[in-house]
């Protein structure tokens, strides 16, 4: 159902019942584990999160990682992000077959 880089790609389901009897399936939240950072990086403006993650967590798919080591609830957010924490490549991301921007 989701792609391999995805955050929701191992995060299992779990099913609900509506009040009108229905099952509904839905995704867990993956919740982002506090394995450290690899450091912090200064932003210039403009500089794209896909190209930020393609660089230092080798998936550009892994930007929403940088959004929850900031604790930004959407990328968007992250506009305002002087200096962003870098968090340490993910299982999921390093695993997914892309080519670092640089």
């Amino acid at each position: 159902m989701f792609f391999p880089g995805s955050r929701y790609a191992n995060a299992g389901t779990y099913q609900v019942t509506a009040p009108d009897g229905t099952t509904v399936t839905a995704t867990k939240l993956p919740l982002p584990a506090g394995s450290g950072l690899l450091g912090w990086y200064k932003r210039s403006a403009g500089e794209r999160l896909d190209l930020l993650a393609a660089n230092f967590l080798g998936d550009p798919t892994a930007a929403w990682a940088l959004g929850w080591t900031n604790g930004a609830v959407s990328l968007d957010a992250l506009a305002a992000h002087e200096y962003l924490m870098i968090p340490p490549a993910t299982p999921v991301a390093s695993s997914a077959s892309t080519t670092p921007a640089g």
